[in-house]
């Protein structure tokens, strides 16, 4: 292998490793993994199917045991606050869509309303305590992002629940599939089918 490629694929094994192991996100993950590697500034980075990929395989070596029932868990969670907001099209994506989640990991929601405040005005409403903050959307977009925890009673602690917020046009874009044919995203039933076939991916 050429050198090059080898110390990718080092920076994307030691970054899988801080996924599992931290709860780091990807982009934080690899960073850190370049220190750790001691990897000279402007290496390559792996893209994120590479480390996804190596997540997989980490998973599969050392957490074959409990991921299972954490993203099961997870799952379960996420598809309840999607019930919950159905009226803004909720669409779940990261670790708990490509199920790569443990209980580590966050709920990442997107939610595509008429009225970009109305997601605020449901939260108030149900008495969630939530904070705003913002991110890179799946076009590079910034978008507000509604922050807050809930409880998991299958993990017995609280979870990060992130709702990123969309203009409804916005959906169409969403549901574009991947290069290789993957959805990057699900809406309730996708997430539900997975959850009734236990498909882990």
């Amino acid at each position: 292998m050429d050198p090059v490629d080898s110390l990718t694929q080092e920076i994307a094994a030691v970054a899988a490793r801080l996924v599992v192991e931290d709860g780091l996100d990807y982009g934080t993950a690899k960073q850190r993994a370049c220190k750790i590697t001691g990897a000279p500034q402007r290496t390559q980075l792996p893209d994120n199917d590479t480390v996804q990929e190596q997540v997989r395989e980490y998973l599969d070596l050392f957490c074959a045991d409990t991921q299972p029932a954490e993203l099961a868990a997870l799952r379960q969670l996420a598809l309840h606050w999607m019930e919950r907001l159905q009226a803004f099209r909720p669409h779940v994506s990261g670790a708990v869509w490509n199920g790569t989640a443990t209980r580590l990991s966050d709920i990442w929601l997107q939610l595509f309303c008429d009225d970009p405040k109305s997601a605020e005005i449901a939260l108030i409403d149900e008495g969630v305590r939530y904070s705003v903050n913002a991110t890179a959307g799946f076009n590079g977009e910034v978008v507000d992002v509604l922050s807050f925890s809930w409880p998991c009673p299958e993990l017995e602690e609280h979870i990060g629940v992130h709702l990123m917020i969309y203009d409804r046009i916005a959906i169409r874009g969403a549901l574009k599939p991947r290069a290789g044919g993957d959805k990057p995203r699900g809406n309730r039933q996708d997430l539900a089918d997975r959850m009734t076939s236990g498909r882990m991916t």
